[in-house]
C-alpha cells in the first residue's frame, strides 16, 4: 500500500533525504536513484511512497514520486463574504482546466517518443530482414537480447532494495548498445530504475541513437555502395 509525506530533509550533495509521514512514527530514509520525477526532491515535496524495512535499520522509501493532486494547507484563507446583492448578477462559466490537460499531456510525450522509436525500430528489422539484410533467425537474437536486458535492470533493481551488489551502468549501457536497449526502457518503466539519474539517462538515449543510426546505416549502405 502506497503511503503519503513530505519531505522534510534533503542532501542534493550525498543525493538522499528523508520523508515524514503521518502513517510512520520515524522519518522514513530515500535516495535519489527512488525517486521519480522531472524535478530534483526538495525540502516540502508532497510525495507518495512504498516502506519497507530492512535488515533492522528502520524505514525506507522505494518508488518517490511527487504527489499528483495538491494538497490543501492547514490553514487557509476564509472566503469573503459575498454581499447579497451580488447574488444578482449575472455568472461567469467556469474556466476550462486546460492547464492540467497540457500537463498530462506533456508528462505522456516521453512515453510516445519512446514507443515511437521502438516502433521504428522494429520497423527497421522487418525491413533489413525484406532486403536480405539480415537472416530471419537474427529476431530471435534480437529477442533474447532484450529479455536478458530487462532482467539485468530487474536484477540490479532487487540489488539497490536489499543493498547488494549492484550491476554496473556500463554493463546496461553495453546491452542497450548491443540492441537491448527496448528492453531497457520498458524496464525503467515498469520497474521505476534509472529514471531520475540524469547521467545514466544520457549515456542511455546515446546507445539508443548509436544502435539506430548502425542499423539504419547497415540497411541503407548498398543503396550508397552501388
Amino acid at each position: 500500500m502506497r503511503k503519503q509525506g513530505i519531505v522534510v530533509r534533503w542532501d542534493p550533495a550525498k543525493a538522499f533525504g528523508f520523508i515524514r509521514s503521518e502513517q510512520t512514527v520515524a522519518d522514513i530514509f530515500f535516495h535519489m536513484r527512488d525517486f521519480s520525477g522531472h524535478q530534483p526532491p526538495s525540502e516540502g515535496l508532497p510525495v507518495t511512497f512504498q516502506e519497507i524495512h530492512v535488515g533492522g535499520k528502520g524505514p525506507r522509501a522505494l518508488s518517490v514520486e511527487p504527489l499528483r493532486n495538491e494538497v490543501k494547507a492547514p490553514f487557509e484563507t476564509p472566503k469573503a463574504v459575498v454581499p447579497p446583492e451580488a447574488e444578482l448578477l449575472p455568472r461567469t462559466a467556469p474556466a476550462r482546466r486546460s492547464p492540467s490537460a497540457r500537463k498530462k499531456r506533456r508528462e505522456e510525450l516521453p512515453l510516445w517518443i519512446g514507443l515511437g522509436l521502438i516502433a521504428f525500430w522494429l520497423l527497421l528489422w522487418l525491413v533489413g530482414i525484406g532486403l536480405g539484410r539480415f537472416p530471419w533467425v537474427i529476431l530471435t537474437a534480437v529477442v533474447l537480447i532484450n529479455l536478458g536486458t530487462f532482467y539485468m535492470y530487474w536484477r540490479d533493481k532487487d540489488a539497490a532494495i536489499s543493498e547488494t551488489q549492484r550491476t554496473p551502468e556500463d554493463q546496461l549501457h553495453a546491452l542497450a548498445l548491443v540492441g537491448g536497449w527496448p528492453g531497457a526502457w520498458f524496464a525503467q518503466q515498469i520497474l521505476r530504475h534509472k529514471t531520475s539519474k540524469q547521467p545514466f539517462r544520457m549515456y542511455y538515449w546515446i546507445t539508443v541513437a548509436v544502435n539506430t543510426s548502425a542499423l539504419l546505416g547497415w540497411i541503407a549502405w548498398p543503396a550508397f555502395a552501388g
